[in-house]
């Protein structure tokens, strides 16, 4: 396996594994699959001041990705973080998300423009809470019920850690 920043010959793997999350999963909330077009401002929007986006690649396939985004778009804001993590279904158990939190980590602590890192996980998410907790994340709260699908009401769970 090899980590490695995001080029932009990997949008379409991005999007692919994106979209799976979309319309089987509840790691994303959002409803509707998300074209090249829309994931190119995203992936824009990356690389780029302490927005790094990393995948990780096993046999010249992307295994899955890792990305700080812009927590919110207040200027106060800045230092924080929201880490986004997806591993390709084919690819998942198999160490690729561990290795690249692990690798975004030493990144965001490196980085003197980040002080928090926080996560939002769908409630019930357990290997994603076990994988945050084994990294030192805090539990910061639950919204209940914030968002809807597959005809249910979810629940998100705040995480955070300081770097």
């Amino acid at each position: 396996m090899q980590i490695r920043k995001a080029v932009q010959g990997d949008l379409p793997a991005l999007l692919e594994i994106y979209n799976y999350e979309v319309l089987n999963g509840v790691a994303t909330l959002d409803l509707t699959p998300r074209t090249i077009a829309e994931r190119q401002v995203w992936f824009d929007a990356h690389n780029k001041e302490n927005h790094p986006l990393y995948v990780a690649e096993e046999a010249g396939a992307v295994a899955g990705y890792v990305s700080l985004s812009a927590y919110r778009e207040k200027e106060a804001y800045r230092s924080t973080v929201e880490l986004s993590i997806y591993i390709h279904p084919e690819h998942r158990g198999k160490g690729y998300a561990t290795a690249l939190m692990a690798f975004i980590l030493e990144e965001a602590k490196n980085d003197p423009t980040i002080h928090n890192v926080v996560s939002v996980i769908t409630s019930g998410n357990a290997a994603s809470v076990k994988l945050h907790e084994k990294f030192g994340f805090t539990f910061c709260g639950t919204i209940p019920a914030v968002g809807m699908k597959f005809g249910r009401y979810l629940d998100i769970d705040n995480y955070s850690l300081l770097v």
